[in-house]
């Protein structure tokens, strides 16, 4: 995660020096140089123990844990309590130190282990307070059965821990034991609980667009806002369920439709301070992925009637941040005999630090899961006097507590959380830079000079004690359509799709989470005025009205974040859907599939996950080679585009250089347009005239790139080129006069209609490539340009020394693949190129035999920097092929290369 460098220079300079030894640590312990104590007792100690007979105290019986040749284990136990046990212990083998710096991060208390840089993050985190609403679950929600299945795991992880210390548990801690002195403490059930609250975080909704869109009044009108967020195109892009398949309603029916606007359009917005509540909440460690529309998934699932085993085959592949280790954990639990008392046989992905599988299959049926995308978080503006705030013509004193924060190296801080009465904490109240959040703002206010400014408080769901880690260990267990059903009832936070195929041939389709009613008027696109009773929830919708289907006519169900109904459904979801650009190409390929009687294999299922056509190349290209290009040296560029299929590949020409357009066409026609406080940070180009004392920069043309880093041009706010860019592009592309076009008036460069414009970005383009790769367009790939690195969340990043980076980090790999492509390698068209989002795993699911399902992740089962699974998976990844996944005891046993015993 990258650290705040605003701490004083002194502290700065000695940080790096402890880092410096940190390197040499490391080096020693990575076997650079000369053989040493360090290379014997710091790697070999840091390994789990994989072979041979282990004690591990409290099991009833034996425990076998078999690894196969990726290292991913298969546990099975003679009962509940002696196999979560187990799963601690053995995640805490290979993943501990990720654990620690989880729960840290949940907590609010990653300045203990990484310093002052993390003290903003700490105090944002406070002030929601996640592990408070972790630790209310545990007391008031969690079912006895789900407490002892936490409490068991929560033995195994310390037992672990009562034998492995500093360096024993990681390199990482070798590195940390000379910075801070710092020792991990014991681990807790809510430690696991509060996992699911950075989950939540990390894919709470539109938030940010509620940002954005607020941001934006400062510079546009709201139509032109509105154009910028068009409506879902439900006419070309199938929401996932079909109509007829909600139950409900009744007097909290709330119709969709329209959209809200700010009641007074074009006031000022304090546009410094919202930025810099953005600039927060952006800053805050992301651990499934930065914030945009590229945190997505792709799943589906095909009845058996369709497909070459007569059985569903389901797939799945959350888009994530690319990290290592990857977020995900392999793993099988298995009771040996499957009974009331001992009910799991399970397989799939975990996430190391929280017992159960998250997404895969046991016995009888599989799931899978994408984000819904539901508007669960709202921003109230506060009329704050003192320690109170208006609320419904009357004074309403805040709610305060106190939150200490621990900083290793460091004096501690202690800050004062507000809330209202209804548990929404002051979020402007975390920095000082935000307490005027909010002085002008576009809502109805009958003191809208109000100068003592407006407080800004969040209302969201997952502030909201749930059960959704009840809801796990259902879906783990469930038998059947209605079991899967009840268990997604229990999953509150976050929202997600989750698909369903059963051995008997059935599919389906459950929305659950808890998500709010609103009054009409008030749909959650803008900041609300908190003082009005009427802006705030009256409700949740009832789980007997989410969206669900079960065996549809159609045969086969797609969820990929786009819409989830259309426009009949009673209940307001979101009015920011995903704009479907990826589901609507798995039902095309779907489609085309099962055209004049055809039937999906496992292997179309696979070749369906490496899809990477671009849509917007389909719709661009036309457009592009029908404008006359009169300079050889950019005609030659355009070239590359005739014949082209539109696929990303990483060796084609063509892909890099419609990209590179792609972004150039958003800089030049919406970049100069946005306000100054949505620019992003990061790597800047801009295209200058030649220096011709530079002769060696010249691009052709009399041009030369630029390269810029830091802060963006002034001049720029760049669009992320996402899908929802798609869809504005795609309304305004017939329309060759249209003012988005027009750049006359904000830019020296002197487009005034579409033609022009994509003329310059085609220019701007060959121009840029011709700087990161070169004169001869022959040399030219996609991949040279779009490339992913894994990096150590901790000490592989931010303003860790190179060498410390080189040594816990790995990459670069060039990838296929593409924004809104199904194989979703997304990049960030504001800054550049690189890849930002991954699919994290890929798994097919077959149910007419489980041993013939395959599955992969993003790098390996270990969490230690040296292990041979480090990273063990990733080439595999890279090249879209899967793994073989051996469910029953057979088949484990024919794959195992290592046992463990785990004896009472």
């Amino acid at each position: 995660m990258p650290a705040n460098t605003s701490g004083p220079p002194a502290k700065k300079k000695g940080r790096r020096a402890r880092l410096l030894v940190i390197v040499v640590v490391l080096l020693l312990v990575s076997g650079i140089g000369y053989g040493s104590y360090w290379t014997v007792s710091t790697i070999r100690a840091s390994y789990p123990q994989t072979t041979g007979t282990l004690q591990l105290k409290g099991l009833s019986g034996p425990v076998q844990v078999d690894r196969d040749a990726q290292g991913v284990p298969q546990v099975y136990a003679d009962s509940t309590a002696d196999l979560f046990r187990a799963q601690g212990y053995v995640q805490a083998q290979d993943r501990f130190y990720e654990m620690d710096v989880r729960r840290h991060l949940t907590a609010g208390r990653l300045a203990e282990m990484f310093g002052s840089s993390q003290v903003d993050n700490d105090a944002f985190i406070r002030t929601l307070g996640w592990r408070r609403v972790a630790q209310q679950e545990w007391d008031t929600q969690l079912s006895a059965s789900t407490k002892a299945n936490l409490q068991a795991y929560t033995d195994g992880v310390n037992a672990y821990l009562s034998g492995h210390h500093g360096a024993a548990l990681s390199v990482e801690y070798a590195a940390l034991d000379i910075t801070s002195d710092y020792k991990p403490e014991a681990w807790t059930p809510v430690d696991s609980v509060a996992w699911l609250k950075a989950m939540a975080w990390d894919l709470r909704g539109n938030m940010q667009n509620e940002i954005d869109r607020a941001l934006m009044t400062s510079r546009l009108t709201a139509a032109q806002i509105e154009q910028l967020y068009p409506e879902y195109p439900y006419g070309r892009n199938q929401p996932i369920v079909d109509g007829g398949t909600v139950t409900g309603g009744g007097k909290d029916f709330v119709p969709e439709g329209g959209t809200s606007t700010p009641s007074t359009p074009g006031t000022n917005y304090a546009t410094g301070q919202l930025a810099s509540l953005a600039h927060t909440v952006d800053n805050l460690p992301a651990l499934l992925g930065p914030p945009g529309n590229g945190i997505g998934s792709n799943s589906w699932v095909v009845s058996g009637r369709y497909t070459t085993t007569g059985k569903p085959l389901l797939a799945n592949d959350p888009h994530l941040a690319p990290q290592l280790p990857s977020l995900y954990y392999q793993m099988g639990l298995h009771c040996r005999t499957v009974s009331a008392g001992c009910p799991y046989d399970v397989t799939g992905y975990t996430f190391a630090g929280m017992p159960g599988v998250v997404i895969g299959h046991n016995q009888n049926i599989a799931w899978g899961m994408t984000n819904l995308g539901a508007d669960v978080t709202d921003l109230y503006l506060e009329k704050v006097t003192g320690d109170s705030y208006l609320y419904d013509g009357r004074q309403v004193q805040f709610t305060t507590r106190q939150e200490t924060l621990k900083v290793a190296g460091g004096s501690s801080r202690t800050i004062t959380v507000r809330e209202t009465n209804d548990g929404m904490p002051l979020v402007s109240d975390v920095s000082d830079e935000m307490a005027t959040v909010g002085q002008q703002a576009p809502v109805s206010d009958p003191a809208p000079d109000r100068r003592g400014g407006y407080g800004v408080a969040l209302r969201w769901t997952a502030l909201t004690p749930g059960k959704t880690m009840d809801a796990v260990f259902e879906l783990d267990r469930a038998a059947d359509f209605n079991q899967f059903r009840a268990a997604a009832r229990d999953f509150a936070v976050p929202s997600q799709n989750l698909i369903y195929a059963d051995t008997k041939g059935h599919i389906g389709y459950q929305a659950p989470g808890q998500i709010p009613i609103r009054n009409k008027g008030f749909d959650g696109r803008y900041p609300a005025p908190g003082w009005d009773p009427a802006a705030r929830w009256t409700g949740y919708i009832p789980q007997s009205a989410m969206p669900w289907e079960y065996d549809p006519k159609r045969g086969y169900i797609v969820t990929a974040n786009q819409a989830v109904t259309g426009k009949g459904y009673p209940y307001l979801i979101t009015g920011d859907w995903g704009y479907g650009t990826r589901s609507q190409r798995i039902n095309d390929l779907i489609q085309s599939k099962l055209a004049g009687g055809g039937k999906i294999s496992m292997d179309d299922m696979q070749s369906m996950q490496m899809d990477n056509s671009s849509e917007i190349a389909k719709l661009m290209v036309p457009y592009l080679l029908k404008i006359n290009i009169s300079d050889p040296y950019v005609r030659q560029a355009q070239q590359l585009l005739e014949g082209w299929d539109f696929s990303q590949d990483s060796d084609s020409a063509a892909a890099a250089y419609f990209n590179a357009v792609w972004r150039n066409t958003l800089k030049l026609a919406f970049g100069n347009k946005l306000p100054k406080e949505l620019r992003p940070k990061g790597q800047c180009l801009r295209v200058a005239p030649v220096d011709q004392s530079a002769p060696a920069n010249n691009l052709g043309g009399g041009r030369q790139l630029v390269t810029e880093c830091g802060q963006r041009d002034p001049s720029q706010a760049q669009p992320d080129g996402g899908d929802r860019w798609f869809e504005v592009v795609r309304k305004i592309l017939p329309d060759a006069n249209n003012s988005w076009w027009n750049v006359s008036t904000t830019s020296s460069k002197p487009a005034t209609n579409r033609d022009q414009l994509l003329a310059q970005a085609m220019k701007d383009a060959r121009f840029e490539l011709t700087s990161k790769l070169g004169k001869d367009i022959d040399t030219w790939s996609w991949g040279r340009l779009h490339k992913m690195e894994l990096r150590n969340q901790t000490l592989g990043s931010g303003d860790s020394p190179a060498l410390l980076k080189w040594l816990l980090n790995r990459g670069p790999w060039q990838l296929s693949g593409g924004a809104a492509a199904v194989d979703a390698s997304g990049w960030n068209a504001a800054a550049g190129y690189d890849v930002v989002w991954v699919p994290a795993m890929r798994m097919i699911v077959n149910l007419y035999d489980f041993d013939k399902s395959r599955w992969i992740n993003l790098t390996g089962a270990s969490g230690h920097a040296y292990s041979a699974h480090y990273s063990d998976q990733t080439n595999t990844w890279v090249n879209g092929q899967l793994l073989p996944w051996s469910y029953t005891s057979g088949a484990v046993d024919k794959s195992t290369k290592d046992k463990l015993t785990l004896t009472p």
